[in-house]
């Protein structure tokens, strides 16, 4: 244990102090230098931080558990994200930078009415605040109480073990967001993910020999393989049934509500799109963003496939109870307890530990931006200067970690799966958040109407699915695609009935190079040719059968 403490810390502060040493000299007293990195992100660092970002506790546990307790179908939450991020590359990217946007709802002020803009603002808060800080805490939490072993070391109850977690993290998580800027989170992201490279593909691969050991044989790589492929083939299955419901995801979701809230994730949640509004041309944050796609595709093998691998070595040695209904989210704490070595524990804890800081401290520093230059200017700081702005994005980014930290523990009592919790709760915020840019884009005629109406018809209909029997038997994006059509068919009357009556277009902020990036195309038929590829191998027709 000892051994295990000493590698934590160590590459902990190695990751701080490298961070500190890269944006020791920026200019952090102005908006674009603290909130946006200074528009000076190149596309690697984009795609490193977009993937950390989103590749947090919540997904290792979350996702890994989905798998655990469902099949690979699960694999479509990171996969099929590749496709989002083209049109985040393609759509929204070269709109967004060409008019300067530095905020999601800065976009919303700008293309409808400042009332719209504070209604999006809020709604972000109200999620970020109760739903992803809370999450990724505990969910973070989660696995290392159970790498440290928490309760046996102080003599305390599961609650308190968790609870000193999430202090500490997000304690450390608030330091790198309120007092770095988006530049330190950023290059703490890139650093934390070559640990997560290493750390996070150690585990399926000690995962496979630990297989191999299981199926009998002398324990080689080649004999878990056969053992993973054959041993359960219907859990390699990518297409699920089109009635399952979570944790599996039916095929025509695929096409249907999946993309939708892909789309909603990754080209236009704050938290994740602020990565490549910091881009320093347009060039670099398309690169970032199909880079990203790749990655995506790569973190299959991270967070889906060490829960398939989970269920076959856990059951087998009945290590899990898979009578509770949570049972999914302990198995890839406890396979990593069973398959990593003594000898780097230490080191997979801190990659662990950056991950979690990745998806916090992001969350944290979006949740400032929001408040700082689109609720607190505009209303009480309109003479204030960009240092005062920054200051009060700080002591609210202050705050909110605070009561997420609070909030935390209390996640353990909501009864569901991390990940089914986290993406059940932005099915409330997601579509009509999607829908305003969408629209907002690609039409020059919707008007402020749209999105006011929406937004309550859109909360009526998600909340009605939660608490009418029928709507249990599906899906539920399967009705997240219900209200993004009935939604889209709202903007085409408004369209119709109440267009605007000057058309709009998109002001050019000349804030930076617009040159597309010359071969983004090419790659991004790669792309999705690489998606493909991966669906045909995990289907009937390949190791699914």
């Amino acid at each position: 244990m000892l051994l295990t403490i000493v590698e934590f810390v160590g590459f902990t502060v190695l990751v701080a102090v490298l961070s500190w040493w890269k944006t020791k000299d920026e200019d952090l007293s102005s908006k674009e230098g603290y909130f946006l990195a200074g528009r000076g992100l190149p596309g690697i660092v984009i795609a490193g931080s977009l993937m950390m970002t989103n590749l947090s506790a919540e997904q290792l546990v979350g996702t890994n558990g989905q798998a655990f307790s469902g099949s690979m179908s699960s694999m479509a939450w990171e996969a099929t994200s590749g496709f989002a991020l083209l049109v985040l590359a393609f759509v929204i990217l070269p709109r967004f930078l060409k008019g300067g946007i530095a905020t999601i709802p800065q976009f919303y002020k700008m293309r409808y009415d400042t009332f719209t803009m504070r209604m999006f603002s809020c709604m972000f808060l109200i999620a970020y605040v109760v739903t992803m800080l809370p999450t990724i805490l505990y969910s973070g939490s989660v696995a290392l109480a159970k790498i440290f072993n928490i309760e046996e070391m102080f003599g305390i109850s599961y609650f308190w073990a968790i609870l000193i977690v999430c202090f500490s993290t997000g304690i450390i998580g608030m330091a790198y967001s309120v007092f770095g800027g988006l530049k330190a989170v950023a290059y703490s992201d890139t650093i934390n993910g070559v640990g997560l490279i290493i750390g996070g593909f150690a585990v399926p691969i000690l995962g496979i020999f630990a297989l191999g050991k299981l199926a009998g044989g002398s324990g080689t790589f080649g004999e878990g393989l056969h053992y993973l492929l054959t041993a359960t083939p219907e859990k390699m299955n990518a297409w699920a049934p089109p009635k399952s419901v979570a944790p599996y995801v039916p095929w025509p979701l695929l096409f249907t509500g999946m993309f939708v809230n892909n789309m909603f994730y990754w080209a236009t949640n704050q938290s994740i799109i602020q990565r490549s509004l910091g881009g320093k041309n347009l060039a670099e944050a398309q690169k970032g963003a199909i880079w990203a796609g790749f990655f995506k595709c790569l973190d299959v093998f991270v967070i889906v496939l060490p829960g398939i691998i989970a269920y076959q070595l856990l059951t087998a040695q009945g290590a899990i109870d898979t009578s509770v209904g949570s049972a999914g989210d302990q198995a890839y704490p406890l396979l990593v307890m069973e398959v990593m070595p003594p000898a780097i524990m230490g080191f997979f804890a801190a990659v662990m530990f950056g991950a979690i800081l990745s998806s916090f401290n992001s969350v944290l520093n979006s949740s400032s931006t929001i408040f700082a230059l689109d609720i607190w200017q505009p209303i009480w700081g309109k003479d204030a200067d960009a240092e005062k702005t920054v200051k009060v994005g700080k002591y609210f980014g202050l705050i909110v970690g605070i009561v997420a930290i609070f909030i935390s523990p209390f996640v353990m009592y909501f009864g569901t799966g991390i990940m089914n919790f986290i993406n059940e709760c932005w099915g409330f915020f997601s579509m009509p958040i999607l829908l305003a840019v969408l629209f907002g884009l690609l039409s020059k005629k919707v008007s402020p109407i749209a999105p006011k109406i929406t937004v309550p018809v859109h909360i009526v209909i998600y909340g009605a699915t939660k608490i009418i029997p029928f709507c249990a038997e599906w899906h539920y994006l399967y009705w997240v695609f219900f209200c993004f059509v009935v939604e889209s068919i709202i903007y085409l009357v408004c369209i119709k009935v109440a267009p605007r009556k000057e058309d709009w277009i998109m002001p050019d902020a000349k804030v930076m190079d617009m040159t597309p990036w010359k071969t983004g195309r090419f790659w991004a038929v790669i792309g999705v040719a690489v998606i493909i590829v991966m669906y045909i191998c995990c289907s009937p027709l390949g190791i699914g059968a």
